[in-house]
């Protein structure tokens, strides 16, 4: 089954794009179309986070606290009932390993958008955009449902946004990098979400990744690392399936498609 009929199995369509680190090999399908960044926003957010660190801008162990005000609803601190507190490196963990949308914002304020934002350009990423924090996010849809108006979110051209390829980029320099880009993929490691494209691989495969999800999109980018020591930065997005969040068949598409591009490149 191609890469296209594995998207058209489930009834959506994927945008993917995939390569060997270390080499010039790579396949994609629409890996240069615009797609929706949802939750895979904090990936740069925690590289820059830890590039700061690294140069003394910020301490890890300085505190945060989540408070009723903060939290957004959803994973870790977000749905919280109470107050809590944690260092901005717990934070960037909660982020990454949870999708803790409130550990994400805190995070946010003390890196900044604009920090974030720099990156990118530094990286040569110029179609991603990051337009805030999740709390912008959440306040465009509340706009937009109160004004009985397409969703921004869920438009590419009017929200946080990026391309297949530019983010196999981004995984790319992360996994060349022995200081923040190798931080950032051990925080990836900790995801506990395995259902997208850690399920398409064997056990023995270790799968560093971030999801992101929205209503009618699914999205996953991570590393792939084989015990021979290959290993592949992939990039995984989806549009359709909007009826409900939980749609396992999707899910297991974007597994089941990252490893059919990783076996076309393997072999």
């Amino acid at each position: 089954m191609s890469l296209e009929e594995i998207f058209a199995a489930a009834g959506v369509r994927g945008f993917l794009h995939a390569r060997r680190l270390g080499s010039a090999d790579a396949i994609g399908v629409d890996a240069d179309a615009p797609v929706v960044l949802a939750s895979v926003v904090k990936v740069p957010l925690a590289l820059e986070f830890a590039r700061q660190v690294t140069a003394g801008q910020l301490d890890p162990t300085d505190r945060v606290r989540a408070s009723a005000a903060d939290r957004l609803g959803g994973t870790g601190s977000a749905g919280f009932a109470d107050d809590a507190e944690y260092s901005l490196r717990d934070a960037a963990l909660l982020a990454l390993s949870v999708s803790d949308n409130t550990a994400a914002d805190l995070l946010f304020d003390r890196v900044g958008v604009e920090n974030v934002r720099s990156l990118l350009a530094e990286l040569g990423l110029t179609r991603t955009s990051v337009l805030g924090p999740p709390r912008e996010l959440l306040r465009t849809i509340i706009e937009d449902t109160g004004a009985g108006r397409p969703l921004r979110a869920l438009d590419p051209l009017r929200t946080s946004s990026t391309t297949p390829r530019e983010m196999t980029t981004l995984l790319s320099a992360m996994w060349h990098d022995p200081g923040p880009g190798a931080q950032v993929l051990a925080w990836m490691a900790a995801q506990v979400s395995w259902h997208r494209l850690a399920a398409g691989f064997p056990p023995e495969v270790a799968v560093a990744g971030k999801t992101g999800t929205m209503p009618g999109i699914r999205n996953e980018i991570g590393v792939a690392t084989y015990p021979d020591g290959d290993a592949y930065a992939i990039a995984v997005f989806t549009v359709g399936g909007a009826e409900t969040l939980r749609r396992p068949d999707i899910d297991r598409a974007i597994g089941d498609a990252a490893r059919a591009a990783v076996d076309q490149l393997r072999s």
